[in-house]
């Protein structure tokens, strides 16, 4: 059987080209996924936890243990254990932390605006460079005592350059410091306005804010205090990641989407190629028995055979996958330049998992093929084969099984939703989705003849071609089904959630930048420059009056806004104020002891009310309040801020700047939210990068399984198309007809995928992001998923346009002594 071995791998080479591109293009998809997703991940170490990226553990205060750290910042270590060990761990360990501090220039100008006025941010620079995270801009860090740098942002809102001298701190720990260089910090985790050398952040110890968060460590921490806890950098990094997202950890669900997916499709992918290749091949094997070959040699010739094409397709995929995966990460970094994949080392468990599984998956798709050559009975095989359909036991058997996986997947669903619970949701999804394929053979050609008949006589030859082997066109279309249901569940997931994220933004958010004047009312010339300013899509002068509010020790706008809806990203709804309120961001100032509730007295001139504050963020240093509110203050409100909206392609670092220029030449003050927003927004951009990478490999392996069906399929149905050819097709009528063929298998597919992927993204809706995102509703982008259509339809037609032209190449005479 060793010569029969070899001797079929040789004639056969031609039919195992489709085996092979369908397990390379499997294992490759695998290998790509754990690249990306490595690549997502790296990305988020590089940017949020870019403390961390070159350390093995870091040590934090238990997230259940009693509140070791100062009073002003719970849930950060005791101090002087912190400072013990990172005194014990020298250049190993990295303090996270800030103090917030006094700070002036030389000539002792404050420095800083409004309530901030005269006072900064000092955080710690480690002194290994391996484990500093700030990304030098200009100058050079800290080296000792006396020296400091500067958080770009910071630098250009307060005009500080390098070789200015600043004092931080008051009394006896006041100290100058000069300034060597200009930082941008990657995560808003642990941002400060400026760095110091750790021995310089040591000195402000005694000072209430001071606190050291975490630790960042390289090598083995070793015993640690009381009140301490340790985790991996990569799970520290990953559980913040989680927390911010509501407790969940997209990355991880996302990668147990795609792995599930991956091995779905390539056992569909496979499956299917080796179904028809054996199918193909049962009259060969049906001679082999008669010329005295027995069953287990005949099934063990073939699963080796199986082997063969397995080990070596599976080599190629791996390597494949991985120079793809690495040649993608560019490609995904152009279309999300902000929040760029980092190249992460070669993901080995991927490697060796996607080779394994395209050995395993290459067998056991073998497995029912082989098994039902040496069940026919050499004489049954020689004869044509009947297609099973519904009206047999074994049609029965699937579609009962079909039934039953549909009412179980449905009913798990429905848990999912009541309980919240993904594990529920992708069982549910899975028996859901499997019931589907089930279906497939009664349902996919169903769906193509009512396709083909709307597009006129000329489909009927292809529609009948298309349907008359049901196993086999629903075989064909599962992989592209698998493909575009992942597809359009993940376009409108994201959709969804990003519309969620944004509603989120827009409430804590609502203005982009606020130029506010105390001392004079803000001018028309200056509401016109700010109009002027490339970047700015919207501004409008609010009304209002400077006022002295209990509780706070400097004056402050207080501002009615009827028009706020022409900027306000939520429609300017946050900005309606009730009569006898007084709407305030109370994180926007010092701490003052005011809260929710408390009542204030307001005071312009002899005018005073009491009002009720409500807590409201992303105002800045104002108050809202209605318009009869207003009234009862002032009888000749002026303009005293600025709102801005800023255009979607705005540079947000450029446009501050440019506002802050204008509004240091009117002697306003410039808050913006800009910076902060493209900031946050970094995490988001990342995930969308990497599932649009994943989503475009995982329909290109979706149509390599049609075009390798097809492709077996000509050489099946050679002898017929010789007929055809005989009885007077064109060689152009016979290629469009099988270019017909598959653009009908991959329309079908694509419309069926499109309506359950919506339905599997509105149970995720339902599931997990109305848990993480209370305000979120269910977006779907019609206008995404028609491009999915369109373009899976094109695709579906080029993947035929080869195995068309091999048909229509072949004369007839040759296609009728084919055999």
């Amino acid at each position: 059987m060793r010569t029969v071995l070899l001797a079929s791998l040789r004639t056969q080479a031609r039919r195992y080209v489709a085996a092979v591109v369908a397990v390379t293009a499997s294992v490759a998809f695998i290998v790509v996924i754990g690249v990306v997703t490595a690549g997502a991940r790296a990305g988020f170490m590089e940017n949020a936890g870019s403390p961390f990226r070159n350390a093995d553990y870091v040590i934090d205060a238990p997230a259940d243990g009693p509140e070791p750290g100062p009073p002003c910042c719970p849930g950060t270590l005791d101090v002087a254990d912190a400072l013990a060990l990172i005194d014990r761990l020298g250049d190993n360990a990295s303090a996270v932390g800030r103090v917030d501090l006094p700070a002036s220039r030389e000539d002792g100008t404050p420095l800083g605006s409004g309530e901030q006025r005269g006072a900064t941010t000092v955080g710690p620079v480690a002194t290994a460079e391996e484990l500093r995270w700030q990304e030098l801009v200009a100058g050079r860090f800290p080296e000792r005592p006396g020296e400091v740098v500067v958080h770009i942002w910071a630098a250009q809102d307060q005009e500080i350059e390098i070789g200015d001298r600043i004092r931080v701190g008051d009394g006896t720990a006041a100290t100058d410091l000069e300034v060597v260089g200009l930082v941008l910090s990657p995560t808003t985790w642990t941002q400060a306005a400026m760095y110091v050398a750790w021995p310089q952040y040591v000195q402000w110890r005694d000072q209430p804010t001071f606190h050291v968060g975490a630790v960042a460590v390289r090598g083995d921490p070793g015993p640690l205090p009381e009140g301490m806890a340790v985790r991996t950098a990569v799970q520290y990094v990953r559980d913040g990641l989680a927390g911010l997202n509501n407790d969940t950890d997209l990355i991880a669900l996302m990668l147990l989407l795609f792995a599930g997916v991956a091995l779905v499709v390539s056992a569909l992918v496979v499956g299917n190629t080796f179904s028809i290749l054996f199918a193909g091949r049962l009259r060969d094997f049906a001679l082999l028995r008669c010329v005295g070959a027995t069953r287990r040699q005949v099934l063990g010739s073939v699963r080796r055979e199986a082997a063969a094409v397995g080990v070596l397709a599976s080599l190629a995929g791996t390597l494949t996958g991985l120079g793809l995966g690495y040649a993608l990460l560019p490609v995904i970094n152009t279309f999300a330049p902000t929040t760029p994949l980092a190249a992460p080392a070669p993901p080995v468990t991927w490697m060796l998992g996607g080779f394994a599984i395209g050995v395993a998956v290459t067998v056991l798709a073998s497995w029912l093929p082989t098994r039902h050559v040496v069940r026919v009975s050499p004489l049954a095989a020689l004869r044509p084969v009947i297609t099973v359909d519904v009206h047999t036991a074994t049609g029965r058997i699937r579609l009962a099984l079909a039934t039953l996986l549909l009412l179980a997947g449905l009913a798990l669903l429905t848990a999912a939703m009541v309980a919240d619970s993904t594990v529920l949701m992708l069982t549910g999804g899975a028996a859901v989705f499997s019931a589907v394929l089930l279906f497939g053979p009664v349902l996919v050609p169903r769906l193509i003849r009512i396709t083909g008949a709307l597009l006129g006589p000329a489909a009927r030859l292809a529609t009948q071609n298309a349907v008359r082997n049901p196993r086999r066109t629903a075989a064909t279309t599962a992989a592209l089904l698998v493909g575009i249901t992942l597809t359009t569940a993940v376009l409108t997931g994201m959709a969804t959630w990003r519309a969620g994220i944004d509603e989120v933004n827009a409430r804590h958010h609502p203005v982009d930048a606020a130029l506010t004047s105390l001392d004079r009312p803000v001018t028309t010339e200056l509401l016109d420059q700010v109009r002027r300013t490339p970047g700015v899509e919207q501004a409008i002068a609010v009304n209002g009056a400077v006022a002295e509010i209990s509780g706070f020790g400097t004056p402050m706008p207080v501002l009615t806004a009827p028009d706020a809806a022409r900027v306000a990203r939520d429609g300017g709804n946050s900005a309606r104020a009730e009569p006898g309120t007084i709407l305030l961001d109370l994180g926007a100032f010092v701490e003052r002891g005011v809260r929710p509730g408390d009542g204030v007295t307001v005071r312009v001139g002899d005018r005073e009310v009491r009002l009720r504050v409500i807590a409201l963020p992303g105002w800045g240093q104002t108050g809202l309040v209605a318009p009869e509110t207003l009234a009862q203050l002032t009888d000749a409100p002026e303009p005293r801020v600025i709102w801005v909206r800023a255009a979607d392609d705005a540079d947000p670092l450029a446009l501050t700047e440019a506002l802050d220029g204008l509004a240091d030449a009117a002697g306003a003050d410039l808050e913006d939210q800009l910076q902060a927003q493209a900031a946050a927004d970094k995490e988001r951009d990342i995930l969308a990068a990497a599932a649009l990478g994943l989503l475009g490999i995982s329909v290109a392996i979706a149509l390599i399984g049609i075009a390798n069906t097809l492709g077996l399929s000509v050489l099946e149905r050679a002898r017929e198309h010789a007929l055809l050819r005989a009885l007077g097709l064109t060689r152009g009528q016979l290629r469009r007809m099988l270019a017909l063929e598959a653009a009908l298998l991959a329309v079908v597919a694509t419309v069926l995928g499109a309506a359950i992927g919506v339905g599997f993204a509105w149970v995720g809706y339902e599931t997990f992001v109305k848990r993480a995102l209370t305000h979120a509703t269910m977006v779907i982008p019609w206008p995404s998923l028609g491009a999915v259509v369109l373009v899976a339809a094109a695709a579906g037609l080029l993947a035929g346009v080869l195995p068309a032209r091999r048909a229509a190449q072949v004369p007839p005479a040759a296609g009728l002594s084919a055999d």
